[in-house]
Order: C-alpha cells, then sequence, then structure tokens
C-alpha cells in the first residue's frame, strides 16, 4: 500500500453535519476497499482567486490515507460523481527523511 494525500473542495453552502457526513462517507470508501485513513483535518472556508463554477469560495478538507494504487482511480472517479465537491486532487505523499546535522566540532 501506498501513503496518499487529498485535497477536497466542497460547496461553501453545506453545514458543518453536511460535511462531517461527506467525510466520513470519503472514510468509509478508502476503508471499504482495504485503505487506512491516516488523518484527516477540516481546513476552513477559504476565497478562491477565481470563480468556479460561479463559486467564489469553499471549504477545504484534507485527507492522508493508505491504500492500494488501483484505489485512487476509483476514489477520484467517485469524488468528480459527487455534487457537493467542487474541486479535489490526490497525489502521493511523499516522505521527506531529514539528514541529521554533522557535529560541530569545539
Amino acid at each position: 500500500m501506498r501513503t496518499y494525500e487529498s485535497v477536497i473542495i466542497v460547496k461553501p453552502q453545506l453545514s458543518d453535519g453536511e460535511v462531517g457526513e461527506f467525510v466520513t462517507k470519503a472514510k468509509d470508501l478508502i476503508a471499504k476497499n482495504g485503505g487506512e485513513v491516516v488523518s484527516e483535518e477540516k481546513l476552513g472556508r477559504r476565497k478562491f482567486t477565481h470563480e468556479v463554477n460561479h463559486v467564489r469560495d469553499g471549504f477545504y478538507l484534507y485527507l492522508k490515507f493508505k491504500a492500494e494504487p488501483k484505489f485512487v482511480k476509483v476514489f477520484e472517479d467517485a469524488l468528480k460523481l459527487n455534487e457537493k465537491v467542487l474541486r479535489s486532487m490526490t497525489m502521493t505523499a511523499v516522505e521527506v527523511k531529514v539528514k541529521p546535522a554533522p557535529a560541530v566540532a569545539k
């Protein structure tokens, strides 16, 4: 399994309950297909620089999950068909490995 990150922008007209329900359904879809949600964040409402489908702002969500590569297509297709979603983007998460700083001689 690989780790993926997904940013989803949903319509601003949704209530907090509807946003929570949407996140639960997305997490259930991941779990049903053998994946595992690592983390989730509700980033809140933000204004767009340009209109998207005649909408000026949206509610941003972030999901980090582990899944098989073939599941990503299924997940993206499900998001495209959902009328609550304005935009979404899923990408492979890159693990940053930090090298320790060299010791300073005294």
